[in-house]
């Protein structure tokens, strides 16, 4: 027989209304007792899980930012070449912005309001980018898959060259203009780059 799924914790219950309201309201607007009310608990209850809104709006952040980590550790981990698994995880990445960008903007915006704010979901969530990203460089490096050895220099060419692309900020700044167009010229920066690790010259 099928095994039942896990029964909902009171903090999943509380983050999955807490982020319909973000959608509804905005994150400004959003409030612990409008929450409460929902979730069918006082707002003192609502404290047992969450010491404030901000915590609570940031575990709205982190949760949705978890399955793109997910996607990120599982390329990582892969046995592919070390060039295609950079490729396909900055392409993740932006993807993953993106498509928040287009059909969650009301949440994109609160993860911008945690980038701003420097919020604990917004610097682990780089940490864990960051972390994925470099264990990918270590890998091409010591395969000779990479011959840029300065891991400082290769990281800092990375971030930059894909700053428009995969930073949530540098994304809203291109919302209007069409994602086609934005990928197509995300692919021929990402090339470009690529061909600087795989050669060493810049």
């Amino acid at each position: 027989m099928p095994t039942a799924p896990p029964p909902e914790t009171n903090e999943a219950r509380l983050v999955d209304i807490a982020r319909a309201h973000v959608r509804k309201f905005g994150h400004a607007r959003t409030t612990v007792v409008g929450v409460a009310a929902d979730a069918g608990m006082t707002h003192a209850n609502v404290y047992r899980y969450f010491p404030s809104k901000a915590a609570l709006l940031d575990e709205v952040v982190a949760s949705g930012l978890r399955p793109l980590e997910a996607r990120l550790r599982d390329a990582a981990d892969g046995a592919d070449p070390a060039h295609d698994k950079l490729e396909r995880m900055l392409i993740a990445i932006h993807r993953d912005y993106r498509a928040k960008l287009d059909d969650d903007p009301a949440v994109f915006d609160l993860l911008i309001e945690a980038l701003a704010k420097n919020r604990p979901s917004a610097r682990k969530h780089r940490a864990r980018v960051q972390s994925e990203i470099q264990r990918v460089l270590e890998e091409g490096v010591a395969s000779g898959a990479f011959s840029m050895t300065d891991r400082r220099r290769a990281m800092s060419l990375i971030f930059d060259a894909a700053h428009r692309f995969i930073h949530p900020v540098a994304l809203r700044l291109d919302r209007d203009a069409p994602a086609g167009a934005i990928a197509t010229r995300f692919e021929a920066v990402l090339a470009m780059m690529l061909r600087a690790l795989r050669t060493g010259r810049l």
